[in-house]
């Protein structure tokens, strides 16, 4: 079997999800080891009007997390940080000294999480009205390393970290790991992006999200510039981080932990440093590290399979039982599909 024949399945997949209208549109693209396989995009908007080209920019939500951990990965290598490095070094009026990057990066700080807001005051922890406040007054729920629960306020910390140790920017820092794999339509500008669909049920408005340039939801991306980063993950390159710094992050740091989660499928997956591990019974190929984003965005990487598959999408509730869009289907068409 050829690298090639896998996109007939992943192609196929997609334009069926756009069809009967779980997704309103998407773009999706497999890359190998030996380069990009291909590319697709399905569907105009039902609302916007706006066909999908394979070079449009889609709002990647929690996707975010893993490029921040690169980032933050490549400050780890120039020996500015290390992943014990406690958060209250860079954000002092932070009043929980035990909190590191490590917990940061795998949902095991503890930290009481905000909703992700609009461009309007956060509306927890002591009123606070940016994301760096919130953080500062942030109570605990557990202490660190005890236990994992999802979180985005948390990544508000790594941001800072990131700043603190490299003496720039953290957008700055971000953008000079994009464009080491040319991914120049990577960034947390939100100008051009899809129209985000299926908010409304969780009082969400996805408008206001760019102007927090949310470190843990906020950056925007093309499928090429996801399947750049997607194949030097695959190939070990070194371009972003090096094979050594890549294995370290997609290695467990949440096994035995207790899960806080109602649903109970989150319970089988675990956390590296900024990577999910799916390791859901229904997935064959455990391998797979990367992570989704709230709109169904998708970047995949299976060494086994030697792929990578992004697929970029706008609706927030496309996995919701009542829509069905179930990703294990995608990550077996695209890993396993001949």
């Amino acid at each position: 079997m050829t690298a090639t024949t896998a996109f007939g399945p992943v192609a196929d997949w997609t334009r069926r999800e756009v069809e009967i209208g779980r997704l309103p549109v998407a773009v999706v693209g497999l890359v190998d080891t030996d380069g990009v396989v291909d590319v697709a995009a399905f569907g105009t908007d039902p609302v916007s009007g706006r066909t999908a080209h394979v070079d449009d920019r889609f709002a990647l939500y929690s996707i975010t997390k893993p490029l921040v951990a690169l980032t933050a990965m490549r400050a780890v290598e120039r020996g500015l940080l290390t992943i014990d490095t406690r958060l209250t070094d860079a954000v002092p009026a932070f009043g929980h000294a035990g909190v590191t990057l490590q917990h940061l990066l795998s949902h095991t700080s503890g930290i009481a999480d905000v909703v992700l807001e609009d461009g309007g005051p956060v509306r927890s922890h002591g009123n606070a009205l940016t994301l760096r406040e919130a953080l500062e007054r942030a109570p605990m729920e557990f202490v660190p390393g005890t236990a994992r629960r999802y979180a985005n306020l948390s990544w508000e910390g790594v941001a800072a970290l990131i700043e603190h140790a490299t003496g720039n920017p953290f957008e700055a820092e971000f953008a000079a790991m994009a464009a080491t794999v040319g991914a120049e339509h990577l960034s947390f500008d939100h100008d051009d992006v899809h129209t985000v669909h299926g908010f409304e049920r969780y009082g969400h408005n996805p408008a206001g999200l760019p102007g927090l340039r949310h470190p843990a939801a906020g950056a925007a991306a093309t499928v090429g510039d996801l399947l750049a980063v997607g194949r030097s993950l695959l190939t070990d390159d070194g371009a972003i981080v090096s094979p050594l710094t890549r294995a370290a992050m997609v290695q467990s740091r949440t096994a035995g932990l207790y899960v806080i989660d109602a649903d109970p499928v989150k319970h089988f997956e675990q956390f590296g440093l900024g990577f999910l591990l799916p390791r859901r019974p229904g997935l064959l190929d455990h391998s797979v590290y990367g992570h989704s984003g709230w709109t169904n965005t998708q970047l995949w990487v299976s060494p086994a399979a030697g792929r990578a598959v992004v697929l970029l999408t706008n609706r927030l509730d496309a996995s919701e039982p009542d829509v069905g869009m179930t990703v294990d289907a995608l990550l077996h068409a695209a890993f396993l599909g001949r």
